[in-house]
């Protein structure tokens, strides 16, 4: 393997080809936790409305993609995958081997990209919609010319909006299944639980900050003390009590199977896709 140039760790630019809101998330992440300012970022667009929120945080906005490729180390590639073929084609030509390039893009492979870019210093990332408040779950892959240094420097900045995770590209589908398509599975989780604690006679703005709160408290349990979910389940499942009776209701139900089944069947629709 040929040694690729390293991105000057203290000097690099990022541009983002696409500025739409995942980009916009990242910008602001990054800038607000110190990791890269304002002033080292770019992106193109031409509608003022997207320009503005760029040049609100202090990001440098051209007029086209190539201005973007030209003055960036760093090229994150913040597209609807439809669209990620054609763009990149046609900045083939100044998509050199000193760029490193990023794809944000859902279900797109490593080795489609690094045929249409026409290099192999590619990282393909994949981070959910918590980026937009900071709580990301991210994960992401070298392509076959990326360095460990290119993944360092990636893990850092998509650390800026929430946590990162390096996987094999093979893993990308359960990915989609569990973290890609998840927060939808527990934003309906939150409104059952609101609704259930309106059919029990609470209000329902009540109803539903208690929902929202005790989810989000749960998680960080789980995430900041050192105990299986498991324990911490058993932990509040005091004998003949409130919580196990609830419990049990679940099990009836089958909550964890559907739960599962919801991962596995997201998760096989995702391997379908990639596969077109």
């Amino acid at each position: 393997m040929a040694n690729v140039c390293p991105i000057p760790s203290d000097s690099y630019k990022v541009g983002f080809i696409g500025a739409g809101k995942m980009a916009e998330s990242i910008a602001r992440g990054v800038v607000k936790s110190g990791i890269l300012p304002a002033n080292r970022i770019r992106t193109a667009h031409s509608g003022s409305a997207r320009r503005t929120a760029f040049e609100s945080i202090g990001v440098t906005v051209f007029e086209n993609n190539n201005q973007v490729v030209e003055d960036s180390d760093v090229i994150i590639f913040s597209l609807k995958p439809q669209v990620v073929k054609n763009v990149v084609s046609q900045l083939k030509p100044i998509l050199s081997e000193k760029k490193l390039l990023v794809s944000v893009a859902a279900g797109l492979k490593l080795k489609d990209l690094q045929e249409w870019a026409g290099q192999g210093r590619f990282i393909r990332v994949m981070p959910n919609t918590p980026s937009a408040v900071g709580e990301a779950a991210t994960v992401f892959t070298l392509g076959e010319k990326a360095t460990t240094e290119d993944g360092e420097l990636i893990s850092q900045l998509f650390g800026a909006i929430g946590k990162v995770w390096k996987a094999d590209e093979k893993l990308f589908d359960a990915v989609t299944g569990l973290s890609g398509s998840g927060p939808a599975y527990v934003f309906l989780a939150i409104e059952a639980l609101a609704d259930g604690g309106v059919a029990a006679g609470l209000p329902r703005e009540l109803a539903l900050g208690l929902a929202s709160q005790t989810v989000l408290g749960a998680a960080s349990m789980v995430t900041g003390m050192a105990k299986h979910p498991g324990q911490l389940k058993d932990d509040v499942a005091s004998p003949g009590g409130t919580t196990i009776a609830g419990i049990h209701e679940l099990e009836k139900s089958g909550f964890r199977g559907i739960l599962m089944n919801a991962v596995v069947g997201a998760a096989k629709r995702s391997r379908e896709l990639s596969q077109n």
